[in-house]
């Protein structure tokens, strides 16, 4: 058992506790009865109250003795006699029950609704007849008066299927598309359902007609204008012939008076999911609203809340023990809910001994495990080196592992690894610093590649987030490689560049010192204070069209003063080729040995052209170099001529691009021979 006291209001989890295996003996069971204090505590108010997969849906019959629950896997119904406190019966279906109806006082008649358009009637002994109906259904409600089993689901038709003549009647069609939820007042037999577009239709089973509508899904969205979907109806229930509660699939719950269109009070559950369950205590004037994650209960004429319980589990369904504080809870879990709080009413006549063992018994919520026993792998049993306990009775083969002892499991781990506290502590230690890093000021880093550019993309996002748009791009995977890859860097000195980006190269040190500073500080900027005797979009529409204005002269006279500033370099770099080529013109000196005569520059010439090879790589300093160890050699030298200088080569291209363009006169010369040889 489990106490926990939200909002002071004492509620004991009868379901929370130790859980033992089937495959225990009686004797083990006994032993640990006696050992284990926190077995010995648990409360099993009926036994096997769980399904083997999750639990649908939770009835009471009239006379309050027994107990129904379908569930799943199999899909099932389980019939518990809470006189006994134990299982009577459970019997299985071929598809999944959602929704059922029990039809008599006990167990003897029952009706299920089921997921594939069947309907199946169970007598006591068993399945009694099973029927199809034309569309899928989603609920269903019995006319005590007319024997008429009234069927809504995904279709505009309400089917009418009459139990005392064993046929279907004429359906009753609505305006909607589809319906989801009915229900029956038993004061006036005012059959009521809920549509898929947020209406109440009403009918009157006496006169076969639509007596009102009433469209809540309008006031949700006027009290609430930030609803996540369509308010459709997902939940109705009669409190008493006047008061009617909706719950919407946004999570709202709405009263009612019959006699009016607008509800008395509206209740939001603030969490967005579809209300399952609207039920009413009429003690203490309170409405239970269950959802998937909570049941919240709360007093009808003011909203204001009572208590709660939080969900481990998705709710399913909610069922109330009449005139106690009883409960029972159907959810994704195996055990069915049950919970108890006095101070909504006493325990029941079948449970009396509640009431005595509930002041004593309070406990803190402790995991369900078996018996102490935990379940491993054979991987696991091999790192903790417990192999060979295989088939001895330390070890209990269960699926695909084994069921260990938790005192042997916790010791062999601390001898596996000794130091797993200690890397525990240091992993919290790094989480805690971590959040705590998450809470300073980000500061924005640079990327290596193209820092310019991001820097300049940081400063356009931030004025696009100012403005409540934009992407950004530094974070997009598709770009992600033009500030990594290094290839991709710009080239600045290039004059593609400074004629295609005349705006970002007048970038200067300055201002991106300035945006970095930017980048650093924090991320809001100051509130500009708004002139007088203008609006904010009067002046920033001016603003707008002046810097556009501006920032298109001022491009364009970037675009021709780059354009002039490249053609200089051009031909400074031109007129620098020429000097240097006039430096290599300077005139040779050549060396005169002894005993030798001086007879110009053209013999010299001439005795160089006669020298041996030999003879002339020494006197061009030739290097030799030794390839490997076997001796062979290379050396590298030119035998052609100096190259003629620039303007020697342009009078050549220049002499030979005329000679293309001059007509050559031999053809003439031929036609004139020609004629005169006629």
């Amino acid at each position: 058992m489990q106490v926990s006291e939200p909002n002071d209001v004492k509620i004991y989890n009868l379901s929370a506790g130790k859980s033992l295996p089937e495959w225990l003996s009686e004797r083990k069971r006994r032993a640990l009865l006696k050992k284990n204090a926190d077995i010995k505590r648990r409360i099993e108010l009926i036994q096997d109250f769980d399904m083997p997969g999750l639990s649908t849906s939770v009835r009471v019959s009239r006379d309050g003795n027994y107990i129904l629950a379908t569930g799943i896997y199999k899909p099932r119904v389980k019939c518990f006699d809470v006189n006994n406190l134990s299982l009577k019966f459970e019997r299985c279906f071929d598809s999944e029950a959602v929704t059922f109806e029990v039809l008599s006082d006990d167990y003897s008649k029952i009706v299920f609704l089921q997921c594939d358009r069947y309907i199946e009637f169970h007598a006591a002994y068993g399945r009694y007849y099973k029927l199809r109906i034309p569309k899928f259904g989603r609920d269903m409600q019995y006319h005590y008066p007319s024997c008429d089993l009234f069927v809504v689901g995904a279709s505009s038709d309400v089917y009418r299927l009459n139990l005392e003549r064993g046929q279907f009647m004429t359906p009753y069609v609505s305006q909607a598309s589809e319906i989801n939820k009915c229900t029956i007042n038993q004061r006036h037999n005012l059959l009521v359902c809920g549509t898929q577009e947020g209406r109440v239709e009403a009918w009157d089973p006496r006169t076969k007609d639509r007596v009102g509508i009433l469209d809540c899904a309008f006031t949700c969205v006027s009290e609430n204008k930030e609803l996540q979907g369509f308010p459709s109806i997902s939940a109705l229930k009669f409190n008493d012939a006047l008061q009617l509660g909706v719950g919407t699939a946004t999570g709202q719950i709405l009263l009612y008076d019959i006699r009016s269109n607008k509800p008395f009070i509206v209740k939001d559950h603030m969490y967005g999911f579809p209300i399952k369950n609207v039920e009413f205590h009429h003690q203490q004037n309170l409405i239970y609203s269950l959802d998937n994650s909570i049941l919240k209960m709360w007093d009808k004429n003011t909203g204001k809340l009572y208590t709660s319980i939080e969900a481990s589990t998705e709710f399913n369904d909610l069922c109330l023990v009449p005139s106690t504080g009883l409960f029972f809870l159907a959810n994704e879990n195996t055990k069915i809910q049950t919970y108890y709080i006095p101070s909504l009413g006493p325990a029941p006549k079948w449970a009396s001994f509640l009431d005595s063992l509930t002041e004593e018994l309070e406990e803190s919520h402790s995991e369900t495990v078996y018996d102490d026993y935990k379940f491993v792998t054979k991987q696991e049993l091999e790192a903790l080196s417990l192999e060979h306990l295989i088939g001895t009775k330390l070890l209990r083969a269960y699926m695909h592992g084994y069921f260990l002892d938790v005192r042997l499991y916790k010791k062999a781990k601390s001898l596996a690894d000794p130091f797993a506290f200690d890397e525990y502590r240091k992993k919290k230690i790094r989480e805690t610093i971590e959040k705590e890093r998450e809470n300073r000021i980000q500061v924005n880093k640079l990327p290596k590649v193209n820092k310019d550019l991001a820097l300049k993309l940081m400063n356009v996002e931030g004025k696009l987030k100012k403005n409540n748009e934009g992407a950004n791009l530094l974070q997009d995977n598709r770009f992600k490689a033009l500030f990594e890859n290094p290839d991709f860097q710009v080239d600045k000195n290039t004059d593609e560049y400074r004629l295609l980006n005349p705006v970002l190269s007048k970038l200067d040190k300055s201002k991106k010192q300035e945006e970095k500073r930017k980048l650093v500080s924090q991320d809001f900027e100051p509130m500009e204070e708004e002139l007088e005797g203008k609006n904010s979009s009067d002046e920033s529409s001016a603003e707008s069209s002046e810097e556009s204005s501006d920032d298109d002269h001022t491009w364009t006279k970037e675009v021709k003063r780059q354009h002039r500033q490249i053609q200089r370099e051009h031909r400074a770099r031109e007129r620098m080729e020429e000097m240097e080529e006039q430096a290599l013109k300077q005139p040779k000196l050549y060396e005169i040995k002894q005993g030798e005569d001086f007879k110009g520059i053209q013999s010299f010439k001439k005795k160089v052209n006669k020298a041996s090879l030999g003879e002339r790589l020494e006197s061009e300093n030739v290097a030799v170099k030794f390839l490997g160890s076997s001796g062979n050699r290379e050396m590298t030298f030119s035998t052609h001529r100096k190259r003629k200088n620039k303007i020697e080569e342009i009078n050549k291209r220049h002499r030979e691009e005329r000679k293309q363009l001059v007509r050559p006169s031999f053809k003439n010369k031929s036609s004139k021979k020609s004629r005169f040889n006629k």
